[in-house]
């Protein structure tokens, strides 16, 4: 009975000394093996806090696979000001939902605007070279620092991305004429009367201070004043005419 009670024993104490010397294998939370991969590469370059930020959410579809990372570098987001909750959206408006090495953004022109994974928040690119390729006014400085895998990319950046979202039409089109004070004439210049000729100098007894209008219709028997017609068709001219003829009477009778 001592001997049962003694092998009963020996058997636990063997069976715990087993599970302690087995080690414990946890699940890595939603990583994959290329992501995994990517941060290896960006622990190498000195990008610990954007490592940091990657490790504090749980990650989705969206930056696991397929996805490039434009990273700030430690300095940046040491000055970065993040709410408790905005670190998931800071990852999404950081990245670009396709693996793009730097040689293929450097064939996208000047002004084109590409998606970030954040919906509703792009990226406006200006191309002036590999030195200066900028995205939202942001230059990326260490290009192709991910390249081990496959579908994750990922480059050093000299800022932070601004939440606020780059208009599209913005400096792209000159200001308009009726909109703009600086670039339209005056209001007087623009209404100035152009100049008047001289008017033709007409007698005193002519002018009128109304503007000419247009002859009325007359009546049949009417006749209308005519200024230019003989003396002897008008009233004065008769009354001459009469008077005349009396003196000649008169002075032929005497």
């Amino acid at each position: 009975m001592t001997n049962m009670a003694a092998l009963i024993r020996l058997a636990i104490l063997l069976g715990a000394l087993v599970s302690a010397a087995t080690p414990i294998t946890y699940p890595v939370r939603n990583k994959n093996h290329e992501l995994l991969d990517a941060i290896a590469e960006m622990q190498r370059a000195n990008y610990f806090t954007f490592v940091t930020l990657i490790n504090m959410v749980s990650l989705d579809q969206r930056i696991q696979t397929n996805v490039t990372f434009l990273m700030p570098n430690d300095r940046m987001l040491s000055r970065t000001l993040m709410p408790q909750g905005t670190v998931f959206d800071f990852l999404l408006r950081h990245s670009i939902p396709s693996p793009l090495l730097f040689d293929y953004l450097q064939h996208i022109p000047t002004g084109s605007i590409i998606p970030s994974s954040l919906p509703d928040y792009v990226l406006k690119i200006s191309n002036n070279g590999r030195r200066n390729f900028t995205l939202n006014n942001v230059k990326i400085i260490s290009p192709n620092i991910c390249s081990a895998g496959s579908s994750i990319r990922c480059h050093g950046i000299d800022g932070v991305l601004s939440l606020k979202v780059m208009p599209e039409n913005n400096n792209t089109s000159p200001p308009s004429p009726s909109c703009s004070n600086s670039s339209s004439p005056p209001a007087a210049e623009a209404k100035a009367p152009a100049p008047s000729l001289p008017l033709p100098a007409t007698p005193i007894g002519e002018l009128s201070p109304t503007p000419a209008t247009a002859p009325t219709p007359t009546q049949p028997n009417a006749r209308p004043h005519n200024s230019g017609s003989s003396p002897w068709l008008s009233h004065g001219g008769i009354l001459k005419f009469f008077v005349t003829c009396v003196m000649v009477l008169i002075v032929g009778s005497i």
